[in-house]
């Protein structure tokens, strides 16, 4: 059975095929260091790292490149020790093929690590002193989020966190990299998964994941057998079961708002990827300097899980796992529900970067839309409750505020949608386009906004300076007349 044949689900979401095997099987390889290094400044959420090194610098692994600019920014770490060549732009993991600025590396060889401490007891130091840590190691969500870890510990404190989950349902078709994960590293994780708990205050972890990974809940389980406070929690493999709200409801029954956070209801999310990260910030004292990335696809040589440095180019990731078995019609960053489409091979491996798909044209399969039948598969698949086709109509007629009105910013954009229509209605991209123009929108109007402001601003000085040089004038002008009255009676006096 192919991707795109389709498989309902009777509540919301799909049930494509996973694909995961023989990938999610193969022992992790290690790639080796490649002999250039393409670090971003900008690969999480929020304002981009602001550098710290120049060209011509020697480096070591570890060591801080960029520094977090903001409350929201992360920093940016050497991959390996080498020399720093340049400081520019290179191009953007990202369909748009557009520049980003990029630290590059030219490795030594030797691979060197700075001087890396960790703590034996993090559970004696603060929740604040463990965030500021985990600030400093760069770590962001590694589930495809990069929104930085420390900034949603420390809103455990504020928020009263009663409820940790952690993301390891891993619902794209085609990833494995998080299974591989929990298979390998559970120790770690859990590890990892204590000190989140800590941090937050939350009292318990519900750890979820699909139960299509019977290896992974089996050795997470093991782990956990000694943490009466952290529970394996199997889930449905339903696609997208990996979003926040959705793994939400299905562990606690508790439904986020619209327009709140998970925090409200007393609950953060982080991703396996991201506790093990935790772990070694904190134990290890090492900072975020690579990741386990899935290959796969039916144009890909060698599917498997590859620990990659970050700024490797996707190239040479693919070429140390043997290259293409033929032209692929599609490449793709991350899963194929939500994935990037790229331009090419040329860019770099990125904290984000789950995964590299290379799809066949079969696996593709491009097909022309048709008139909608009115069939509601869209709604019925829709894991948001949203009406997909009504949405789409009032972007079809650029009324983007009525798509606005009946929930388009709930819209998560997982291609359900898309995926479920006998019509072939490419719906997510509409979606996709309207929320684009409204943010541009948004931005300017903000920036007509300011320029009224600025424009009413100056107005006001203008006028109070103008008020100003006539009260100026005016005192003058009364001072002048009562000196010269003074002096006409002065005179007067004088005379008689």
């Amino acid at each position: 059975m192919g991707f795109f044949d389709k498989i309902f689900s009777r509540h919301w979401g799909v049930h494509p095929e996973d694909h995961k095997r023989p990938a999610a099987d193969a022992p992790v390889l290690k790639l080796p260091v490649a002999p250039r290094l393409f670090i971003p400044l900008s690969q999480h959420v929020g304002a981009p790292a602001r550098p710290q090194v120049v060209v011509g610098q020697r480096v070591l692994k570890g060591q801080c490149l960029a520094e977090a600019q903001g409350n929201i920014s992360a920093p940016i770490h050497a991959p390996t020790s080498g020399t720093i060549v340049s400081i520019g732009e290179i191009t953007a993991p990202h369909p748009s093929g557009l520049p980003l600025v990029a630290i590059s590396i030219e490795p030594d060889g030797e691979d060197r690590w700075i001087d890396c401490k960790g703590l034996t007891d993090p559970f004696s130091e603060s929740p604040q002193a463990l965030a500021k840590r985990v600030a400093e190691a760069g770590v962001v969500g590694l589930g495809g989020a990069t929104f930085p870890a420390s900034v949603k510990l420390a809103l455990g404190l504020r928020s009263k966190i009663d409820t940790l989950i952690i993301n390891g349902s891993e619902c794209e078709p085609y990833l494995s990299c998080d299974d591989r994960l929990m298979r390998d590293k559970a120790a770690d994780i859990l590890s990892g998964v204590r000190v989140m708990l800590h941090s937050t205050g939350a009292q318990q972890a519900l750890v979820g994941i699909e139960d299509n990974k019977p290896e992974a809940i089996a050795a997470m389980k093991e782990a956990a057998a000694k943490y009466g406070e952290i529970r394996i929690c199997p889930v449905p493999a339903r696609y997208p079961m990996g979003s926040d709200r959705q793994l939400i409801v299905e562990l606690t029954g508790r439904e986020v708002p619209s327009d709140a956070r998970a925090a409200d209801v007393g609950v953060l999310v982080h991703n396996v990827g991201t506790a093990n990260a935790v772990h070694q910030a904190i134990y290890e004292g090492r900072p975020l300097v690579s990741r386990l990335i899935t290959l796969n696809g039916g144009a890909m040589a060698g599917p498997g899980n590859y620990e990659v440095l970050i700024g490797t180019l996707i190239s040479d990731v693919i070429a140390f796992a043997g290259g293409y078995k033929g032209t692929p019609a599609r490449l793709i960053m991350g899963g194929p529900m939500m994935g990037t489409v790229l331009p090419h091979a040329a860019v770099p491996v990125v904290k984000g970067t789950a995964g590299v798909l290379a799809f066949t044209a079969a696996e593709v399969e491009e097909r022309e839309a048709r008139n909608c039948i009115r069939c509601g598969s869209c709604i019925k698949a829709c894991p948001m409750g949203l009406m997909p086709l009504e949405m789409a109509n009032f972007i079809r007629a650029e009324k983007l505020d009525g798509a606005e009105k009946i929930g388009l910013s709930d819209c998560i954009s997982c291609g359900c949608c898309s995926y479920v229509c006998p019509s072939n209605i490419p719906l997510v991209q509409y979606f996709t386009y309207a929320k684009g123009a409204i943010s541009a929108q948004t931005r300017a109007q903000l920036r007509q906004d300011a320029t009224k402001k600025l424009a009413q601003a100056r107005q006001e000085r203008l006028d109070r300076e103008a008020r100003e040089k006539a009260e100026a004038a005016a005192k003058r002008k009364a001072e002048r007349a009562a000196a010269q009255a003074a002096a006409t009676k002065h005179t007067e006096g004088a005379n008689a």
